[in-house]
């Protein structure tokens, strides 16, 4: 009797894949759930298991083959087992390595191309997934371990001769062979993710009149409120009290009063959207991702804490799925986490705007004439000129600015 393997429906703005990796070969035993084939889309990459126990056969798409939902990639022979006599089937069964631990696909191929046991690697991630990170820490942790194993004793070290220029004589072609040979290059395939990303920002470009409006938010206030609550907030709701929150809370209040840059342009129509769907731009291993926060204006501060940080475990472990990352109405993305002081974010179409934040550090304000050290962030609000006037860009970010710098505002929504 055979399974069919066969490849998972996609959304609709998702046409088809790429076979990026097999995990078994033709021929192998494999478990129901057990992961076979991963595949790659122009927005994630996710596995695809077995749906029963037995052995593969007919693996019928290699990898780099493009497939689309509904293709057949192999099949499974289910496997009949006897029973075994009754002294053999009462003994216990020999230890095994487990072939359920959860892992990324990004950690599992690392992990066999080093000929690594995954069961032997201890997981970061949730529910233990192993991370590419874990693995890294292993394989550097066995490198370093088989170096001092073969590292000579002092007494047989000889110190080596000093690196030679190359002579002067030599003439100008071969001196630079020789220099080429010192410098090697690595030419990969883009993957379908970073196509994708690259060519998402050239239509943003090519289609959108993008300008970028900026301002400087005084942290103080924020920092104060969280310094004085965030012990008894992470009690009270088991997760850490950011920043993102307050920024989710004051966009979607100021987008209510400018609801034009909420909208999108298709066609030659204004589409309003009286809901909000607010993206969050988080950085994972393959590209950047945006996982969207459905209906962020319905959620309290600890429900958006919550799924900012699910969201960015699975982007980690490369777990997002489809519908995790399409849609949203306007997105926000956080270049401070990496050090940026000052940036122009880029348009995340169809989206009309986009809210970029980015490192506080103290610099010297006057307030009352006198000049003090206050924790200030710039903020930029990037959009689309053709549907966005100058006007609302600016009074939408002066009114984040002000919630910002007084949050009970936002608590009571005044």
């Amino acid at each position: 009797m055979f399974t069919e393997v066969k490849v998972p429906a996609f959304p609709e703005s998702v046409t088809d894949g790429v076979v990026a990796a097999w995990h078994k070969r033709d021929g192998d035993s494999v478990r129901e759930g057990e992961a076979l084939v991963d595949v790659e889309t122009d927005k994630v990459l996710f596995e695809v298991s077995a749906p029963a126990s037995g052995r593969l056969r007919e693996v019928s798409q290699p990898q780099g083959a493009t497939v689309v939902a509904g293709q057949l990639l192999a099949r499974i022979e289910s496997e009949v087992v006897e029973d075994a006599p009754s002294a053999v089937r009462n003994e216990p069964a020999p230890t095994a390595m487990r072939a359920d631990v959860p892992i990324n696909p990004a950690a599992r191929r690392f992990l066999q191309a080093h000929d690594i046991a995954a069961e032997t690697v201890q997981g970061s991630g949730r529910d233990g997934r192993v991370l590419k990170e874990d693995a890294a820490r292993v394989i550097s942790a066995q490198s370093a371990e088989n170096k001092a194993k073969n590292a000579p004793s002092s007494a047989m070290v000889r110190p080596e001769p000093a690196a030679r220029e190359p002579a002067a004589h030599l003439s100008p072609a071969l001196t630079a062979n020789i220099c080429a040979e010192t410098r090697p290059e690595r030419r990969v395939a883009m993957t379908r993710l970073r196509a994708r990303i690259a060519e998402r920002l050239i239509e943003a470009q090519r289609t959108a009149a993008i300008l970028t409006t900026f301002n400087e938010v005084n942290m103080q206030a924020v920092i104060a409120l969280r310094q004085t609550h965030r012990q008894r907030f992470e009690q009270a709701h088991g997760v850490k009290l950011g920043f993102m929150s307050f920024f989710v809370k004051a966009v979607v209040e100021a987008l209510k009063r400018y609801p034009l840059i909420n909208a999108s342009i298709e066609g030659s129509d204004i589409v309003y959207h009286d809901f909000f769907d607010i993206g969050i731009a988080v950085s994972s291993p393959r590209g950047l991702v945006v996982p969207v926060l459905r209906d962020a204006d319905r959620c309290s501060i600890a429900e958006i804490e919550r799924q900012i940080a699910a969201f960015a475990d699975k982007a980690r472990a490369g777990t997002l799925s489809l519908e995790e990352i399409s849609g949203g109405t306007f997105t926000i993305t956080n270049g401070g986490v990496f050090g940026s002081l000052l940036s122009t974010p880029i348009l995340n179409p169809p989206q009309s705007a986009i809210l970029g934040m980015h490192r506080i550090e103290e610099r010297a304000v006057v307030e009352g004439g006198v000049i003090v050290a206050r924790p200030m962030m710039y903020v930029a609000l990037s959009y689309d000129h053709r549907l966005i006037d100058g006007k609302d860009a600016v009074q939408f970010l002066v009114t984040v600015k002000e919630l910002l710098e007084d949050p009970a505002r936002m608590l009571l929504e005044i």
